[in-house]
């Protein structure tokens, strides 16, 4: 089969498109031929050298899939040949990747594919949809009514917060850094935009929502808490989903005399059965997402 893979970590001039033996599924895996697949920051990371687990030689480069099941192995149960499946997670912990022909995945792993939406579509909305679903409503338990604000709405996770808040009855406020992004923004729903290059985006928060925002979703790497705690309604929450390396300084005090809370989420260190709640709220019967990615 043809794959993208590498002999080892480095730029992108590592990977390599080539054959490789197509894989068979073992134990509670199925075979997936793909049909799509997508990019996601985490995929460039793991091929540059960021690793924090033993790779496979040679490694497939990629964790989202779409396709369709032609094998199973002889412990797979939720799943037969000719299913239509999409998943994440994969070339993470060991696992291989998904740039290739054909994967072998743990069915545990995998999530039926719902009628009427394509491979390109939901592979595009995998990861990227996965954390949204569990920030919203694992983390800050986002409900109808709540006013929810995410800092960088254009993006690949931005984009799919912002829809699937608006598709539970959420208002929405996005920031983004440019006019293209914060149209992008709008036409997925959002109720106020701002540019966080050029507007003053407390003042005009302060003026949309005069007692706060219930959530505010953190995409950037350096948090400005001195910035974000005074927008919190409260008992507001936090979510954040970025910045390894970030120490900011963080307002304690009006933090706390208002009862909010602060949310840490990587997919990374997710379990399947965690992931499991997420894929049919977020792709079962919804329109196809949009992202300006």
């Amino acid at each position: 089969m043809k794959a993208a893979y590498i002999e080892q970590t480095g730029p992108a001039a590592n990977i390599i498109y080539g054959e490789l033996p197509t894989p068979e599924p073992h134990g509670s895996q199925v075979l997936v031929k793909v049909g799509a697949v997508s990019v996601n920051p985490i995929d460039t990371y793991i091929r540059n050298g960021a690793n924090y687990w033993e790779l496979p030689k040679p490694y497939i480069v990629g964790s989202d899939l779409a396709g369709t099941v032609v094998a199973t192995g002889p412990d797979a149960t939720r799943f037969k040949v000719g299913d239509r499946v999409w998943g994440s997670n994969q070339g993470l912990m060991g696992r291989q990747g998904t740039f290739a022909e054909y994967c072998a995945v743990d069915e545990c792993w995998l999530y039926g594919t719902p009628p009427g939406v394509n491979d390109m579509t939901v592979a595009a909305s995998a990861l990227v949809g996965i954390t949204a679903h569990l920030g919203l409503f694992q983390c800050a338990r986002l409900k109808a009514g709540d006013l929810l604000m995410v800092n960088g709405g254009a993006g690949g996770v931005g984009s799919m917060v912002v829809q699937m808040a608006k598709a539970a009855g959420a208002r929405v406020i996005a920031t983004a850094g440019s006019t293209a992004k914060l149209s992008a923004c709008r036409d997925m729903g959002a109720d106020l935009t701002l540019n966080y290059k050029t507007d003053d985006v407390a003042a005009h928060v302060r003026s949309f929502a005069p007692n706060g925002v219930d959530i505010f979703w953190e995409t950037t790497r350096e948090p400005n808490f001195d910035a974000i705690v005074p927008m919190l309604a409260e008992r507001g929450r936090i979510v954040l989903m970025a910045g390894r390396d970030a120490r900011p300084v963080f307002p304690v005090g009006p933090f706390y005399v208002k009862g909010c809370s602060l949310h840490g989420l990587s997919c990374l260190k997710r379990f399947p059965t965690s992931n499991a709640a997420a894929p049919t709220t977020s792709t079962a019967g919804s329109p196809p997402a949009k992202s300006s990615r």
